[in-house]
C-alpha cells in the first residue's frame, strides 16, 4: 500500500508538472488568443472586450490554476477555431481512441501471451527459422503500411467494412468495434511479433535455472514448472514492456486514425495543430501524457503483484 500510494503521488505530481509546462508553452506560442480568434474582425475594442471574457488578463499562474482545476471538471477552455468548449469536441474523440487502444491491447495479449510460451518450448530447426523471420518481418513493417494493406485488402477487396463511413460508437456499437478492429490489428501486429520474441527470451532465460532443473528433476512435469513457477518470473520484463507498448499505441494510432479515416484524437490533434487551435492541442498533449504515465504507474504495480522480491524492495 506504501508504495501504491508513492507511485501515485508520483504520478499526479508528474502530471501537473506536464500540464504546467504545456499551459506555459502553449500560452507564449499562441500569441494574443483574442486576436487569434476574432481573425479579421479584429478591432482594438472587441479585442479588449474578448480578453476580459476569457479572462486574459489576469495573471498566468492564476489562469493556469483555473485550467487544472477545469481540467478535472472539463472545463479545458474555448476552441479557438470551432469557439466551443474543448471538452465538447474531444470528448467523443477520446472515446473513440481509448476503444481502439484497448482494442489493439487486447489483441497483442490474447495472441502474444500463448505464441510466445509456444515459441519457448519448440525446437529450432526449420520451422523455427521461418517463425523467427516471420517474426523479423511482421516487427518491421511499419502500423501504417500494414493499415494500408489491411485496408486495400478488407475494404476495397472483401469489402468487409466500408472505409471512411466510421458508424459512431453511439450509433452502432457493434459495427463501429468491427471498423475499429482492421486498425488494431495494423497496431497490434508488430507490437504482438516483440512481445512474442521478448517472451519466448525471457522463457528460455528462466529455463536454464538451477531451480527449474531441480523441479524437473524431481518429477514435475516440464508444462507445469512452465506455468506455475517459470511463467510468473518471466512476466515481470514483459509486463513493463507492454506497459511501454499501451503507451506508444495511442501515440501510433494517430497515424493510423488517418490511413482509416477515424474520427479519434490523432486527426483532431493533427488538424487543430494545422488550424493553430492551441487550446485544444493542449488539451490532447495533456491527456496523452497522462495516458503515458498511467500506463508506466499500472506496469510497476502489476510487477509489485507478480513479484515477491519487488515488492519487499518497494515496503523498503
Amino acid at each position: 500500500m506504501k508504495y501504491a500510494a508513492k507511485r501515485i503521488a508520483m504520478l499526479l505530481l508528474t502530471m501537473v508538472i506536464v500540464s504546467l509546462l504545456a499551459f506555459v508553452a502553449f500560452d507564449l506560442i499562441s500569441g494574443d488568443p483574442a486576436t487569434a480568434m476574432l481573425g479579421t474582425e479584429a478591432t482594438p475594442e472587441k479585442v479588449a472586450a474578448l480578453r476580459e471574457q476569457l479572462g486574459l488578463n489576469r495573471l498566468l499562474m492564476v489562469r493556469y490554476g483555473e485550467w487544472l482545476l477545469g481540467f478535472f471538471t472539463g472545463d479545458l477552455g474555448v476552441s479557438y477555431s470551432y469557439r466551443q468548449p474543448v471538452w465538447d469536441l474531444i470528448a467523443p474523440k477520446v472515446l473513440v481512441t481509448l476503444c481502439l487502444s484497448g482494442l489493439t491491447f487486447v489483441l497483442i495479449v490474447a495472441v502474444s501471451i500463448p505464441l510466445g510460451l509456444r515459441s519457448a518450448r519448440s525446437s529450432g530447426g526449420i520451422l523455427g527459422g521461418v517463425r523467427t523471420l516471420v517474426n523479423q518481418l511482421c516487427m518491421a513493417v511499419p502500423p501504417f503500411f500494414t493499415g494500408i494493406l489491411l485496408s486495400w485488402l478488407f475494404s476495397t477487396l472483401l469489402r468487409w467494412f466500408v472505409h471512411g463511413q466510421f458508424p459512431g460508437l453511439d450509433k452502432d456499437l457493434g459495427g463501429s468495434l468491427k471498423y475499429l478492429f482492421f486498425a488494431a490489428l495494423a497496431l497490434a501486429i508488430p507490437r504482438i511479433a516483440m512481445t512474442v520474441r521478448m517472451l519466448r527470451s525471457t522463457v528460455q532465460g528462466e529455463m536454464r535455472k538451477d531451480y527449474v532443473r531441480t523441479a524437473i528433476s524431481r518429477g514435475n512435469d516440464r508444462g507445469g514448472v512452465l506455468y506455475r513457477h517459470v511463467l510468473k518470473n518471466a512476466l515481470v520484463p514483459v509486463v513493463t514492456f507492454l506497459a511501454q507498448t499501451m503507451a506508444e499505441i495511442v501515440a501510433s494510432s494517430i497515424v493510423v486514425e488517418q490511413v482509416f479515416a477515424i474520427p479519434g484524437l490523432g486527426r483532431m490533434l493533427v488538424s487543430s495543430i494545422a488550424n493553430r487551435d492551441y487550446p485544444t492541442v493542449q488539451a490532447i498533449v495533456v491527456i496523452l501524457a497522462f495516458w503515458v504515465v498511467l500506463a508506466g504507474t499500472v506496469a510497476d504495480l502489476l510487477n509489485q503483484r507478480i513479484d515477491p522480491r519487488l515488492r519487499l524492495g518497494g515496503a523498503a
